[in-house]
């Protein structure tokens, strides 16, 4: 690996680690944020309705602005955004001020949702350039991101250090990776076509991806297990605060315990995909979560829910970037492709926040979760959409262009 490739993966690390540790951070102090506001948790609810709105917009217009600009600059202005969003909440918690703090998730949520495509084709594209395995290993440095906010949220709330400035140290760090890693991203990666025109051949290539049936069952896998990590994301502090009597500070060592259990599963999980392939993977993971989840629900101890939720996180953590393998591995148009299953998939967090703050101020957390587990038990019988692992080409095939990757690491720059 030249030194350039090594820098820009470097880089991409960095990319995936900065929402990681924003999210997390937003999370562990949530309780708090949550006391500042005054809020009853159907209000965080529609609180979180501005992160879901925020994500969908950004999504929606990911795929088509990565194929006009390229991802650098779609990575580079979602990145500021999250950055942006921490200072914005910080300072809604600090104003007691319900909207601000709204507004700013709305931010997180649209340059999280709109760089997401982008960093995964740009990794993709050093998978390709490296035949190596990037994808899980990616996603595996936003799992850490989680671990590392998670932890140092959980020893501010344990002092009690103001939200506002935590946040704002926050943003203050992204800022400093984000000024390093972006001048390693090259320009025009995934870029496919100038502005767009009538007969610019692009419309029908795109409308064809809904028509691909195997492509919507990926899709379902997405919505599921992209719930079930939101879900934690969203709602595991408060639900073992409010569902299982625990303190804040230890309803966020909860949290750190499910985004370490994740940050294991991403890391770790390259091996069983190449050992065992994409499909029983996926279905071990589903039953993993659906177990996690089941105890969690049902069982009063809690000890047993706070171990249980490891089981929550193993299962959740290969789910979304196994899903975006096989979906950029199924035919042409790799970016539409994965621009369709992560739409798909952040209907989860449209839907899933305000869905299940409802519900949990109707019936309790832990019966909202019920339906949670009852899609990814779904996600355990869709799972042989996912496929086998993509073999490597033979050699005499045709060499694809360097802005149409796929996205698997197994796949090389040749195919037919």
């Amino acid at each position: 690996m030249d030194l350039a490739t090594r820098r820009r993966r470097t880089a991409l690390f960095l990319f995936f680690l900065m929402p990681g540790l924003s999210i997390s951070s937003w999370v562990t102090r949530t309780p708090d944020i949550r006391d500042q506001l005054g809020a009853s948790t159907a209000q965080m609810g529609l609180v979180l309705f501005g992160l879901s709105v925020g994500s969908m917009l950004g999504i929606l217009s990911s795929g088509a602005l990565v194929a006009r600009f390229g991802t650098r600059p779609v990575m580079g202005v979602g990145t500021v955004l999250i950055i942006i969003s921490m200072a914005v909440i910080g300072s809604g918690a600090m104003l007691s001020s319900t909207p601000a703090v709204t507004a700013g998730l709305f931010l997180f949520g649209a340059g999280m949702g709109g760089g997401e495509v982008a960093v995964n084709i740009d990794g993709a594209e050093v998978e390709r350039i490296t035949g190596r395995t990037v994808l899980p290993t990616l996603h595996g440095f936003f799992s850490l991101g989680t671990v590392v906010g998670a932890v140092v949220g959980i020893l501010c709330t344990a002092v009690e250090f103001p939200v506002q400035w935590h946040l704002g140290a926050v943003a203050f760090i992204a800022a400093g990776m984000f000024l390093y890693a972006f001048r390693s991203i090259p320009a025009s990666v995934g870029r496919t076509r100038g502005p767009r025109s009538a007969d610019d051949g692009t419309a029908p290539a795109r409308a064809a991806v809904w028509k691909d049936g195997r492509l919507l069952l990926i899709g379902g896998i997405i919505l599921a297990m992209a719930l079930a990590e939101g879900a934690a994301n969203d709602w595991l502090p408060l639900l073992m605060v409010d569902g299982h009597g625990v303190d804040p500070a230890l309803g966020s060592a909860v949290y750190a315990g499910f985004a370490a259990a994740m940050t294991l599963g991403r890391f770790g999980g390259g091996f069983f995909i190449d050992r065992f392939g994409r499909a029983p993977v996926v279905r071990a993971s589903a039953l993993s979560a659906a177990l996690g989840l089941t105890l969690v629900i049902f069982a009063d101890s809690p000890v047993l829910a706070g171990a249980a939720v490891l089981f929550w996180g193993l299962g959740a953590s290969l789910g979304f970037p196994v899903a975006l393998s096989a979906a950029g591995d199924s035919g042409p148009d790799p970016a539409a492709r994965v621009s369709l299953v992560a739409m798909i998939g952040y209907i989860a967090f449209l839907v899933g926040p305000p869905g299940l703050g409802f519900l949990g101020d109707h019936y309790g957390l832990r019966s909202a979760m019920i339906v949670v587990l009852a899609f990814v038990a779904v996600a355990v019988f869709l799972a042989p959409a996912i496929g086998t692992r993509a073999k490597r080409p033979e050699a005499h095939t045709a060499q694809v262009p360097a802005s149409d990757p796929a996205l698997d690491g197994s796949q090389t720059a040749r195919r037919d």
